[in-house]
């Protein structure tokens, strides 16, 4: 790992090693396998703060510089009003997507708001955030939402629907709301966490996540090490698990929700 932090302008300028373009054009193979992005595409980022959303906004605008077509992307955040960024952070954040020529929105939302009824968990809290992110989308007339999970995401997500809850199910890659209106994409979705954590660390990017109450304790992180113990025995784990869905059966973003849900059933997000 890389001792001293380069400044992400580096990359931004066109000094890109090599590990950092086989990261990009990972994202680039599983956008093209799922068909995720098109020409003259709206995308809208769904940013946290965290080192995913950050290496996959960093990742969509390099590979910008050469691919044939171009779309255009947006990134929203949500600034949750009960563990809100310092404006130090907040800045960085805005400092960094101005530099990637992306525009940038920070919204202030209640984390646990009346409608949750006291309650409160990680299922909420996904839902919460991905209620806001749907309906700027269709504020703005954007048709695309990009999330930053990567293959530990999903492997993780199989792990706790097989496990706990009796399904063999997942996140997938590209995923479909209100018959085909909007989608959800995830082209970090093959891409191992080491190597975010890696390209967060090595460039100095601005993360700013921001409070959870859950993150120590959870299903997810305590899974983790479970893993990480079933890859000591098979390095490709995380790889079989992915290939085990079979996502190689998707059909087009233009076809039917009906035709659509034949092949995909509709998969809780991350927790």
């Amino acid at each position: 790992m890389e001792q001293n932090p380069i400044s992400y302008h580096k990359l931004i300028a066109g000094e890109i090693p090599p590990w950092v373009r086989r990261f990009i054009k990972q994202a680039g193979r599983t956008i093209n396998q799922f068909d995720m992005i098109r020409e003259h595409d709206k995308i809208l980022l769904g940013i946290s703060g965290g080192k995913d959303s950050l290496a996959l906004a960093l990742a969509l605008s390099l590979r910008l510089k050469w691919l044939p077509i171009s779309y255009t992307m947006e990134a929203l955040h949500i600034n949750w009003k009960e563990h809100p960024l310092e404006n130090t952070q907040k800045q960085s954040l805005m400092d960094f997507f101005e530099v990637l020529q992306i525009p940038f929105t920070s919204v202030d939302a209640e984390m646990r708001p009346d409608s949750f009824n006291g309650e409160f968990n990680c299922y909420l809290c996904s839902r919460n955030r991905r209620r806001i992110l749907f309906q700027t989308a269709a504020d703005r007339g954007i048709p695309l939402v990009a999330l930053g999970h990567h293959l530990d995401d999903l492997v993780e997500t199989t792990m706790i629907n097989l496990c706990f809850r009796g399904d063999f199910s997942t996140m997938l890659p590209v995923q479909e709301f209100f018959s085909g209106k909007l989608h959800v994409i995830r082209p970090l979705i093959e891409v191992h966490e080491h190597l975010v954590k890696r390209l967060a660390d090595a460039y100095d990017l601005p993360v700013a996540k921001p409070v959870c109450p859950y993150d120590q304790t959870n299903i997810r992180s305590r899974l983790k090490p479970v893993i990480s113990s079933l890859c000591r025995i098979d390095r490709l784990t995380r790889e079989h698990i992915f290939s085990a869905h079979d996502f190689s059966c998707r059909i087009p973003r233009s076809e039917s929700q009906p035709r659509r849900a034949q092949r995909y059933a509709q998969i809780p997000e991350k927790e």
